[in-house]
């Protein structure tokens, strides 16, 4: 296991703290909450980070300054100082040290890795994301989403009691259950949770560790050192890569030619044809689709639903979209179009509980952001989650319209106020691939089933590396009776 670098960017940010800064008006720091000696606002990280960002925004404006022990963590809210930082000056920042929790487990894969690398395997990668790829895929989402149905089916069939048909499940298990098969049949041909019996478990110990680094910051120890937690991880992680270096391996030697994602990432090539991926960076780029891909979209549809929920007009609305489409066939990639309230929705539900409620860079020069002066080595961030909430940008921040996405409203806001994927050269590459995901489960499951959540729930949402139910979600799913 490769020592962190995470100490390296201590030091540089600790030199620059003590570093006097340049006078006048002009070069100020952002405003901020002062937080404690040297710590600062660390502590707050461990209570509730959601609600630091948002007094922070609502005290102190759209550039606002925490610090996190020696680390200058400066959040931007405006849409052109946005801009900046994922467009038109994205070569002047790096990824944070927060990263380094997640490159533990993924390597050097696109969310990851830099500079030039990062340019290539982007390149490598991007014709196998195209939409026209993606056609072939939808069906299996489509299947999976079903027979996760016909599971809810069957099962509430057997309990039925003084409550008529139906049961209650952790809806948040049930679509990262149901998006981890998807990612396996559609990554690899392959069901991830059958392979070795100890995938899915051990894709669960990599998750909550990763959740578990990234929320602690400099509070957890260095991954060379034997904890416990460290030990877990390893293991798990060499599961992991057991399973997914055996199956590249496999796929080598065969030969064959599977239409999957792998082998679109095994056949690519540069200009010349001759520049291909090594194993080595196969595993990095796939453990960044498993772990992300699934995640990601889990948490969206989790929300969807649970919204749906509080909101029956609105869910009344798209079962009718979803019927005048479909009637009673499934859904299909050729419905995507047709089915438009139902992918407003999804939108509505990733502004209110953005999956990546957080981006992170780190300044490699100084600049000024909207009149701040930012001196190198700021982490500087963009949250989803206090900017899809910004009262500037959205009418009644708080309330649930997925109707806000209408074509017209949608080019009456500025570019860089929505940003669930991220921005710029950046931008989530899996893109499509999740909404298509998202708006064909929804409405898989939504033609069958009717959900209402179990009263007395926590469901205050536990800002780690996603945004993920704190407590679950549980819900009742009964049969859906037909008109």
């Amino acid at each position: 296991m490769r020592r962190s670098s995470a100490s390296l960017h201590f030091v540089q940010a600790l030199n620059q703290t003590l570093r006097r800064l340049p006078p006048g008006e002009a070069r100020r720091l952002p405003p901020g909450p002062r937080g404690l000696p040297l710590l600062g606002n660390l502590i707050d990280v461990q209570t509730d980070l959601l609600e630091l960002f948002e007094r922070g925004l609502r005290e102190h404006g759209d550039t606002v300054r925490f610090r996190f022990g020696p680390f200058d963590f400066v959040v931007v809210h405006r849409p052109e100082d946005i801009r900046t930082v994922l467009l038109s000056r994205a070569g002047d920042f790096r990824k944070s040290p927060s990263y380094e929790g997640l490159r533990l487990a993924v390597g050097n894969g696109l969310l990851t890795s830099e500079g030039t690398f990062w340019r290539r395997q982007r390149k490598l990668m991007t014709p196998a994301f195209h939409h026209r790829r993606l056609v072939d895929f939808c069906q299996t989402m489509v299947t999976c989403a079903s027979e996760c149905g016909d599971g809810w089916a069957a099962a509430a069939a057997e309990r039925e009691g003084d409550e008529g048909p139906g049961r209650v499940v952790d809806l948040h298990a049930e679509m990262l259950s149901l998006t981890f098969r998807i990612v396996g049949l559609t990554l690899f041909s392959t069901e991830l949770s059958e392979k070795a019996g100890r995938m899915g478990p051990a894709l669960a110990t990599v998750l909550e560790h990763v959740n578990h680094v990234a929320t602690a910051m400099l509070l957890t120890p260095p991954p060379w050192v034997p904890t416990p937690r460290n030990r877990r991880f390893r293991r798990a992680m060499e599961v992991v890569d057991d399973v997914v270096l055996g199956i590249i391996a496999e796929r080598r030697r065969s030969g064959e030619e599977v239409g999957d994602l792998l082998g679109m990432l095994m056949a690519a090539s540069d200009e010349t044809g001759e520049v291909r991926m090594t194993d080595a960076e196969l595993r990095d780029e796939v453990a960044t689709l498993v772990l992300a891909g699934h995640e990601t979209t889990a948490q969206a549809l989790t929300w969807a639903f649970m919204l749906l929920s509080r909101h029956p007009d609105v869910e009344r609305r798209v079962v009718a979209e979803i019927r005048e489409v479909c009637g009673e066939r499934p859904p299909s990639f050729e419905d995507l179009k047709a089915l438009e309230l139902t992918g407003r929705v999804i939108d509505e539900s990733m502004r209110l509980y953005p999956p990546a409620w957080l981006f992170e860079r780190q300044a490699c020069v100084d600049l000024d952001l909207g009149g701040y002066f930012i001196p190198a080595n700021t982490l500087v961030a963009v949250s989803p989650w206090t900017l899809h909430r910004h009262p500037a940008y959205w009418e009644n921040p708080e309330g649930f319209d997925p109707d806000r996405f209408s074509p017209e409203r949608v080019a009456a806001r500025p570019r860089y106020a929505y940003l669930p994927f991220g921005g710029g050269p950046r931008q989530c590459i899996g893109v499509n691939f999740a909404l298509y995901e998202a708006k064909l489960v929804l409405a898989t499951l939504l033609q069958r089933f009717s959900f209402a959540l179990v009263p007395g729930q926590d469901l205050r949402p536990d800002a780690a590396v996603t945004l993920r139910p704190s407590q679950g979600m549980k819900m009742w799913v009964r049969p859906r009776t037909s008109t």
